[in-house]
This record gives C-alpha cells, structure tokens and sequence, in this order.
C-alpha cells in the first residue's frame, strides 16, 4: 500500500490527467511538489537532512543510516516524503508498534500485527525551515494513517520544547517517555487516529 495509490489528494501531479492539444507534445517536466512513500533508495537523502536536523540540537540522530534503510524496507507505506521538482525537503518516518507505551525496543522493531504508529522522525531540509512544512507534512500524514483501517492511533516522544508543536497538530500529552538516550529525557505524545470517523469518511478514503 503506497501513500499515492490510498489517497487520491496525495497523488503526484505527474500521475493526474491532463489535457493536451492533439499534435501538442507534452514537455517531461518533474512536479513542483509531490507527496509520496519513501523508499530505500531516499535513505542516504533523507539520512543527511536528520543528521544536520537533530547533531546541532541534540548531538545525535533518532535513526541511524542504517535505522532509516530498516524502516524503509520492513515499513515504506508508514513513511511519507515532501519532494520539490524531485528533491526531498521533508519527511517522516514511521513503524508499527503493539503496546500501549513506548519502550526502548520501539526504537528499533517494526511490529506487523500493531495498530499503534509509531512516528520516529520527522525532519525539513534547513533551506526550507520556517515555511510551516513540518505542520503540513504532519497534517498529510495524519490524514493518511486515517485511510488504513489497522491503525489505531499515533504515538511519538518529543523534548519539552517540541510539545507545543505537536499539540497545534492534534497530538496530547501522555506523560514522561519511559526512554532516555544518554542526557536527554522525552515526552510521550498520542494522535487517536480511530476516534476521527468523520474525519475518515470524508477523507476520500
């Protein structure tokens, strides 16, 4: 399952019909902006974006180079990338996970039979920061996960400083994060994608 074939307003502009005056050749142009699954071939790009996102912050990385190639291996349909005229300029990434809370091993294990999404990274290429792409890329997934019937909710851990912005998209607090890496302490966040059924059935799902 692919984030353009569930969602009919995340289909590339390249993959809509157009209309063309007959003799008129069409030029072969990339799309101003096209939303879609990432793959393990995005992994290097979207590796360099998080590393120079998160080392000036936080001195390391939620995923690894070869974290992000796991993940978009087992896992390609919980991903979703923002790419202009084909660069990748934001993006999150995604895995399923089967408990209520989020534990040390859900940084690293994909869960196939969970229905909690558990949103590892989400991360804007710093040329394009400050334009409001991280709360739309973030709407768009949402909207997404709202289409598969097996997803209950979304979790994330966040620092103290990022809450705000996931509460402007919907998501609450849970309390403390039972995971710390070195230092740094974490705030749990939930998004129940299951209690939007409105939502869902006005989603063109």
């Amino acid at each position: 399952m692919s984030v353009t074939s569930g969602l009919p307003f995340l289909k590339p502009e390249h993959l809509r019909p157009t209309l063309t005056s007959p003799g008129r050749q069409r030029r072969h142009t990339l799309p101003a902006s096209e939303f879609r699954c990432l793959t393990p071939e995005d992994a290097i790009s979207v590796f360099e974006i998080e590393r120079e996102a998160f080392i000036s912050v936080s001195g390391d990385c939620p995923l690894h180079l070869d974290e992000v190639r796991h993940f978009l291996t087992l896992c390609p349909e919980l991903s979703l990338g923002w790419f202009e005229e084909g660069r990748l300029v934001a993006f999150i990434i995604g895995s399923l996970w089967d408990q209520e809370k989020l534990t040390m091993d859900a940084l690293t294990l994909h869960k196939p039979h969970g229905s909690t999404v558990h949103i590892h990274v989400l991360a804007v290429h710093r040329t394009f920061r400050q334009q409001g792409k991280g709360s739309i890329l973030m709407w768009r997934y949402l909207q997404y996960l709202r289409c598969l019937p097996y997803v209950r909710r979304a979790v994330l851990m966040c620092e103290d400083f990022l809450v705000p912005f996931y509460q402007k998209s919907g998501f609450k607090v849970l309390g403390p994060s039972e995971i710390t890496v070195g230092p740094l302490a974490f705030i749990e966040m939930q998004f129940p994608v299951r209690g939007h059924a409105f939502m869902r059935r006005n989603s063109g799902c």
